[in-house]
């Protein structure tokens, strides 16, 4: 058999069972090229990002059912659904190291296809940067401001490992992953084109460097750096 052949076994789907058509397999197995017509790497490169798109639906959707357990202060649903959040978060993190395996003179005909296309436009990622905001003012609303609490109170003042201290590290769990998938999407972009190259926008690796130190809580991390200080101060007296 040459190779047609084995792409012909490969992509012969009637998507006719129970198990395929629950799971769409027709319509999904067709979102990328063709076999006969893919680029070396390109079924790889869009399985990726495709898959990607996937895991950040799942990603925004969960976060908006902890907002909707957090406005009912339902404390066990949100430790189990961010526990998720955070898996789904590593798996984004993880499967870049796919694109490791791509030579750069291999990405070159796929980066022509590209247009001008960049990973900033992806909806799932553009969701994220909504929702995520929005998910940590229900908790500022339900869980500090109706027990006037405040981040320096759960983390300091007041600080007993409290639900709401609790849920506030799972915030900046959250944050933590996020910053490694952008300095991973950096770190790939450098090995890929090289540090000083410019994105098909014109962007220059620098631009994606703050982009990648972006946080969504500083209050979380500025609260380290406050009580740090004054710890310091009595070390100096």
């Amino acid at each position: 058999m040459d190779k047609f052949e084995y792409y012909q076994l490969i992509e012969n789907h009637l998507g006719t069972t129970d198990y395929e058509q629950y799971l769409n397999t027709y319509e999904l197995l067709k979102c990328q090229k063709k076999l006969d017509a893919v680029l070396p790497d390109e079924l790889q490169f869009q399985i990726v990002h495709q898959s990607e798109e996937l895991w950040m639906k799942l990603l925004n959707y969960t976060l908006v059912e902890v907002a909707e357990y957090i406005i009912e202060n339902n404390f066990p649903r949100i430790v189990t659904l961010f526990k998720r959040i955070h898996k789904i978060q590593k798996f984004l993190i993880e499967q870049l190291s796919m694109l490791e395996t791509m030579a750069t003179k291999e990405y070159f005909p796929i980066r022509e296809l590209l247009g001008k296309g960049s990973g900033q436009e992806s909806p799932g990622f553009k969701s994220l940067i909504r929702i995520t905001p929005m998910v940590w003012q229900e908790f500022e609303r339900h869980y500090l401001l109706s027990r006037k609490l405040s981040i320096k109170d759960i983390y300091d003042e007041q600080y007993k490992h409290s639900e709401e201290f609790v849920i506030a590290e799972f915030f900046i769990e959250y944050d933590a992953l996020f910053q490694q998938f952008l300095y991973g999407h950096l770190r790939l972009v450098e090995r890929t084109i090289g540090p000083q190259s410019h994105s098909l926008k014109g962007r220059s690796t620098d631009a994606l460097i703050k982009s990648a130190s972006r946080n969504f809580f500083p209050e979380l991390w500025n609260v380290r750096t406050k009580m740090t200080e004054q710890s310091a101060q009595s070390y100096s007296n």
